[in-house]
């Protein structure tokens, strides 16, 4: 990829200044998610916008508990504006970015209109997926105070499902669907093997809960 290794280190510096101790928002996080858009951005797209927005779109990161968790994206790419303004972008450049930070995330609900913003969002998912969102459901759960499962009903055969008391029960309300929502092909191929993945770690888990997953569980 031709993009400046300059650039990434101003940003990695401009991020690590303002990140807040969140596990599954960290710059560890934006490394992944930098790495991901650059192996799903096979259709022709903007690599400096990109780029910038891969690092930027957690500028402002409330928890998922947050009543305005869902106006974050939008804070973020208010807040880039002027720091990409100091790293020489133009304004047209920036407004992409811009985009590409609002409409990455579930809860704002902007569609996505760009490349760049495709494939940020996209990118940003398929990290919720995989070993790596195995490792990230479990931490946000611990940092919320969320049980990992119900003991008594840990796929929920018998009762609703609630993933703001039970970590295990999001993976049936949202990120095992993921795939089906990615809106790159390259994208959708690498989550579907990030959630096959997490099935065979689900039915290993199972196992040693002594619950076995019900058939169809794992799938939308």
């Amino acid at each position: 990829m031709d993009i400046s290794a300059d650039l990434r280190t101003r940003l990695r510096v401009i991020v690590a200044q303002r990140m807040q101790t969140d596990p599954a928002h960290d710059l560890a996080h934006l490394d992944r998610v930098w790495i991901n858009a650059q192996a799903i951005a096979d259709t022709p797209a903007n690599l400096k916008i990109l780029l910038a927005a891969c690092y930027l779109h957690d500028l402002v990161n409330l928890p998922k508990n947050d009543p305005n968790r869902h106006l974050a994206s939008r804070r973020s790419a208010e807040e880039s504006e002027p720091i990409l303004g100091d790293l020489g972008f133009s304004p047209s450049e920036i407004a992409a970015a811009q985009h590409a930070i609002t409409a990455h995330s579930f809860s704002a609900n902007v569609p996505p209109k760009t490349p760049e913003a495709r494939i940020l969002r996209d990118a940003d998912r398929l990290d919720a997926l995989g070993a790596v969102g195995i490792a990230r459901n479990f931490a946000v759960a611990g940092a919320l105070g969320r049980q990992l499962y119900d003991p008594t009903d840990p796929f929920a055969r018998n009762r609703a499902l609630d993933d703001l008391q039970f970590s295990l029960d999001h993976w049936k309300v949202k990120l095992l669907a993921l795939p089906d929502d990615m809106l790159t092909q390259t994208g959708r191929d690498l989550a579907q093997a990030r959630a096959d993945r997490m099935i065979r770690f689900l039915q290993d888990f199972a196992a040693e809960i002594g619950h076995p997953v019900p058939e169809g569980w794992g799938k939308r």
